[in-house]
């Protein structure tokens, strides 16, 4: 190289030093794609896409290929500088130019363009895998030799090589990555994301209406009370029984029967030629798992059963909707049924409101694990039946009884306790 004119050394060594920046980018790159989004421009068609997915089917002949480069134009580069140090420094010329080129390589071939790359990696990757998937047809031999070499000494040290790295995500890293896209998704689709997420960590149980509660048709009693409970239901499907609930014979659907209640031709014989044998559902039953019940069923409400047989509530297709989509309503500012905001900033609480809803509406999170609904909450916490003026306090939160129906609580205020040391 003594006869290689020092501005031609010069012009090679940049050259050098922006084709190791080019290698080094083109790593960090390529690994840093998002892989979900790289699944999706390549099934559009994307040729960059396309050919970064095929590279990266086989990662250790990327990376080869890449430190192949990359230390190959290092060296070069180091050597270059060598003598570009000893004809300018003489002897001392050897530590400066390690000096100099390990300052340069470390801001201008590592540091500089693989923040680049971790920044923008597309931006780089694209243009990189069509440089890559080229040279990679003539370079296979020699990265396959490569690799074999590298593969062995992994093997010989306990790694195996073959084994794929086949991970899935699991429901709280999915939650993860959609509460991290909310610079691309609009709020509401994130919420509707989120919602359909933790639907499996419900159970039907926990948005049931309870068999209290259940608005149903006895036809026990007399015809004309039945009539007219069938003219003024504000449900579409309800349950048909003799007695109780627990005796049901089959569910009616109302919209059938407007033109016989208009006329008054409706019969008790006739009602019951029209009624749909009962849809029963294990509790524990996960809500993900009943709205496919519904669907393979054509159903839309079912009676939920304990491991006895014996009816604790109901739930329709409608509920696991509005776990979804919130509360069907057509006013957006009344208050959600059971829950009313008080001038205070207390919140005045049905005991039969499930806990879901009110950690939704509240933005709280109260305990779940044993109890559905307030009133249960308030029992397993106080370990006794309630009373007028019993006080829980869960974290953040103080629940005051107000009120109690066959022993059961009817209404409690909620109110946010204030933080210790507040101002």
């Amino acid at each position: 190289m003594n006869e290689i004119h020092l501005g031609v050394l010069i012009a090679a060594l940049i050259v050098l030093i922006l084709v190791s920046a080019f290698f080094s980018s083109s790593e960090t790159a390529l690994i840093s794609l998002n892989r979900y989004r790289l699944r999706h421009l390549a099934k559009r068609g994307h040729g960059g896409a396309v050919r970064a997915q095929k590279l990266l089917e086989q990662p250790d002949r990327l990376i080869g290929l890449i430190l192949l480069g990359n230390n190959f134009a290092n060296i070069l580069a180091s050597s270059i500088a060598t003598v570009i140090g000893l004809r300018v420094f003489g002897d001392s010329g050897i530590a400066v130019a390690t000096g100099i080129m390990t300052f340069a390589l470390l801001i201008f071939a590592e540091v500089a363009p693989k923040t680049a790359a971790a920044i923008s990696p597309e931006r780089i990757a694209w243009p990189a895998a069509y440089f890559f998937s080229f040279v990679m047809r003539f370079m296979s031999p020699l990265i396959r030799l490569i690799n074999l070499l590298a593969n062995s000494l992994l093997f010989v040290l306990g790694f195996n090589t073959r084994a794929g790295a086949v991970q899935g995500l699991s429901t709280a890293e999915l939650q993860t990555i959609v509460r991290e896209s909310s610079h691309h998704l609009p709020e509401q689709n994130q919420s509707l994301l989120l919602s359909v997420l933790e639907l499996e960590q419900a159970r039907v149980e926990d948005i049931m209406i309870p068999r209290a509660e259940i608005f149903g048709i006895d036809i026990d009693v007399p015809w004309d009370e039945v009539l007219n409970q069938l003219r003024s239901s504000p449900y579409s499907r309800i349950p048909v029984f003799h007695g109780s609930v627990e005796h049901t014979v089959g569910i009616i659907n109302v919209r059938r029967l407007f033109a016989p209640l208009m006329d008054n031709s409706l019969t008790k014989s006739q009602l019951k030629r029209l009624l749909r044998e009962p849809y029963y559902v294990p509790e524990g039953t996960p809500l993900t798992t009943q709205l496919l019940n519904f669907q393979t069923e054509n159903r839309r409400s079912a009676l939920v059963v304990d491991e006895y047989g014996d009816v604790l509530g109901m739930v329709t297709l409608e509920d696991i909707l509005e776990e979804i989509v919130g509360d069907f309503t057509t006013d957006p500012e009344s208050d959600v049924e059971g829950i009313s905001r008080q001038e205070d900033g207390s919140y005045l609480l049905r005991g039969n409101v499930p806990i879901r809803e009110i950690n939704r509406e509240l933005a709280i999170e109260l305990p779940t694990q044993e109890a559905s609904t307030l009133n249960g909450l308030i029992i397993e916490q106080l370990e006794t039946l309630p009373t007028v003026g019993a006080v829980i306090e869960p974290d953040g939160v103080q629940i005051e009884v107000l009120s109690v129906r066959k022993r059961a609580v009817e209404m409690a205020r909620l109110t946010f306790k204030m933080e210790s040391g507040a101002s």
